[in-house]
């Protein structure tokens, strides 16, 4: 599976070799050309697991400046290499200059919480959708997230764009109370540091792997995952991770969450119940989710920027870019991504 997306070319197959023939860039599988990229039509390449990349290509890549990043089979990330013409320190300083400038900061936060309520209110529409009978309980809560989106788009200030998030993500979950059908699993809103029930337990674990996901992505654009703009900077939190999860957490790892519990691939014994009312995923769930979880980013859909379909495992990396870009001025705004 190999994709150009924002000048970068993702590397996906496993087995692929990487090697240049005069100024085009060919992908091998088996001994089989699956793709050829004039190189100055590449700003970077990215590969991910088991591919070869060859030393004149790697040499002729740092010569001209462009970016190429490691990561694992499963989207870690392990290193990049880049000529001596980076411009990495200068996307930094961007980024640092923005955390400085309060207007940039609030700027940069809302449109994070923008997506955040658009993709959360889609989770209900779509439930709604699906099951016209959860109208009467659905429609107060899908109300009051246009309400706060809007409100989003008017907060003067960092503080009370932070608080309109919070009361949207509290309105979010009370609606998503409605979606968990199994018996078993009563979840009654959002509780965490430690969960204390059973759903909380798999929210918790899948907004793990994708703040892993996503800080790795910001890693490989060359942004720092620690300097955010909606959340607060703390020592080792990696701020800027939670704020670009905030647009996946809803149609990503919460629409997974609930179809785990409800088509009952996952049931009580999946979980360990501690003393003090502690919830956690035991090993034999957790690999369970583990495995839906990579299944789920091999799915495709449309980015509206582009016409073609994309792994939603690079949904994350594309977005990094584009905040990259954002940051640095060469784009007026950063629009999140909303799944049609």
């Amino acid at each position: 599976m190999n994709r150009v997306f924002l000048n970068t070319l993702y590397v996906q197959t496993q087995g692929a070799y990487l090697h240049l023939d005069h100024e085009t860039l060919k992908v091998k599988v088996e001994g089989e050309t699956r793709l050829q990229v004039p190189l100055h039509h590449l700003g970077g390449v990215a590969v991910f697991g088991q591919v070869v990349v060859s030393p004149f290509l790697v040499h002729k890549l740092a010569e001209e400046g462009k970016e190429l990043v490691y990561y694992t089979q499963n989207g870690r990330f392990r290193a990049r290499m880049q000529g001596p013409t980076s411009g990495n320190v200068l996307l930094r300083r961007a980024q640092h200059r923005a955390l400085d400038n309060p207007k940039e900061t609030r700027d940069l936060a809302r449109e994070f919480v923008v997506g955040k309520i658009k993709n959360a209110k889609s989770v209900l529409l779509r439930a709604r959708r699906d099951d016209p009978g959860l109208s009467a309980r659905l429609d107060p809560h899908i109300r009051e997230l246009s309400y706060q989106q809007e409100a989003s788009h008017r907060a003067p200030s960092l503080d009370e764009l932070r608080g309109v998030e919070g009361m949207a993500a509290a309105n979010y979950f009370r609606g998503l109370t409605h979606l968990v059908r199994a018996p078993e699993f009563s979840f009654s809103g959002r509780n965490r540091r430690p969960p204390r029930d059973p759903v909380n337990a798999l929210l918790s674990f899948l907004y793990a792997l994708l703040m892993n996901d996503v800080a790795s992505a910001l890693e490989g654009v060359g942004l720092d995952p620690q300097i955010g703009f909606l959340h607060a900077l703390r020592p080792g939190r990696l701020a800027l991770a939670l704020d670009l999860m905030e647009e996946f957490r809803p149609w990503f790892a919460d629409r997974l969450a609930l179809s785990l519990i409800n088509r009952r691939q996952l049931d009580r014994k999946d979980f360990d119940f501690r003393p003090g009312g502690a919830v956690m995923l035991n090993e034999h769930g957790r690999k369970k989710v583990i495995v839906a979880y990579q299944k789920r980013k091999q799915e495709e859909l449309s980015h509206p920027l582009f016409k073609q379909k994309l792994p939603i495992g690079l949904t994350w990396h594309v977005q990094a870019r584009l905040l990259a870009r954002r940051i640095r001025g060469d784009l007026d705004t950063y629009v999140a991504f909303t799944p049609r």
